[in-house]
């Protein structure tokens, strides 16, 4: 495994085939742990550019300002005017170089600064637009990485991960222990986190497992642990039936039914994973969408029930995105 593979994976810029070969590797027991913390090391290194993630405006006219500046400086009544000397004519210091007018080495550092200052203006928006576009590539394949261990679960249970009715277990967030406990999801692989998330800068973070989870029941430990083990995505509170029983959540395939998604910040209308306001759905066939904030709630609450709560849905076509603590 080379340390460009491991720059490319932590950008988002591997293709399909070079992506899975690295989560293949990562999910190595031999080289998983030396390539896990490479790649930490990697997403350090990368998390100054976080702060500038957001494109920045250039200040109105300020290259017709920085023209109209250098043209002052060399009009005539500016005191100079630059001339075309020969090599022979040019002022030599004592090393032998030339060492011009002090005007005019002024006015090359003037011309230098204006035209890295527009480079910097022309070029910092593209970045930044590339850094986030990178990262919601990752959240996507982390999306689909937990899409095929969740399918994978259904597939032998009938259902997918489902809380219990009741108790201090019953949380959304449960998924991902759940997982980890059958070995579908890799505990600290990054895969349930998105780039540049305040959860992906802590360090050592991982998703415990179901035996660790229920050990900590009672501890002040626990409530920390339910608030951070299902990662940065929100999973479905399922939905209860008509006498108020928790339903399991059956696998239906329904190509409408939200399975997981971005978590849900505090006021319950969005999440804050993504600076331009971009959130990732998985539905319960598997495939993955995107939306803007205006178009999340347009056919129903993504994060409420009918009722405006975030509980368990009131029907079964009422489906509710919980984050990790949020109980059904």
């Amino acid at each position: 495994m080379r340390e460009d593979d491991l720059v490319g994976y932590c950008l988002g810029g591997l293709d399909d085939g070079d992506s899975r070969r690295v989560e293949t590797a990562l999910a190595d027991p031999v080289q998983g742990p030396d390539l896990r913390r490479d790649l930490e090391l990697i997403r350090r290194a990368l998390e100054p550019l976080a702060h500038d993630r957001l494109p920045f405006a250039a200040p109105a006219g300020l290259a017709q300002r920085t023209l109209a500046f250098v043209a002052a400086q060399t009009a005539p009544d500016a005191g100079f005017m630059p001339s075309v000397t020969r090599p022979a004519e040019r002022p030599l210091g004592d090393d032998g170089t030339w060492r011009g007018s002090s005007a005019r080495q002024w006015l090359d550092r003037v011309v230098i600064a204006a035209s890295a200052l527009a480079a910097c203006v022309l070029v910092a928006p593209l970045l930044l637009e590339s850094i986030t576009d990178a990262r919601a590539r990752r959240t996507q394949r982390n999306m689909q990485s937990l899409a095929g261990s969740l399918q994978g679960y259904a597939e032998a249970h009938r259902m997918f991960p489902s809380p219990p009715e009741e108790g201090p277990l019953s949380r959304a967030g449960l998924y991902a222990p759940t997982l980890v406990s059958e070995h579908r999801l890799v505990a600290d692989d990054g895969t349930v986190l998105v780039p540049d998330s305040a959860l992906s800068k802590q360090e050592n973070f991982r998703v415990p497992s179901l035996e660790e989870l229920k050990a900590a029941v009672g501890t002040p430990e626990f409530e920390q642990l339910v608030r951070s083990m299902g990662g940065d995505f929100g999973y479905t509170l399922g939905h209860r039936d008509a006498a108020g029983v928790l339903q399991p959540n059956r696998n239906q395939r329904r190509a409408h039914h939200p399975l997981l998604a971005d978590a849900p910040n505090e006021s319950g209308e969005k999440s804050d994973n993504h600076p331009k306001g971009i959130h990732h759905v998985l539905f319960e066939d598997g495939h993955i969408e995107q939306f803007e904030h205006d178009a999340l709630h347009r056919d129903d609450h993504l994060y409420r029930n009918h009722d405006g709560d975030f509980r368990a849905g009131k029907d079964a076509e009422d489906a509710v995105i919980g984050d990790s603590h949020h109980q059904p």
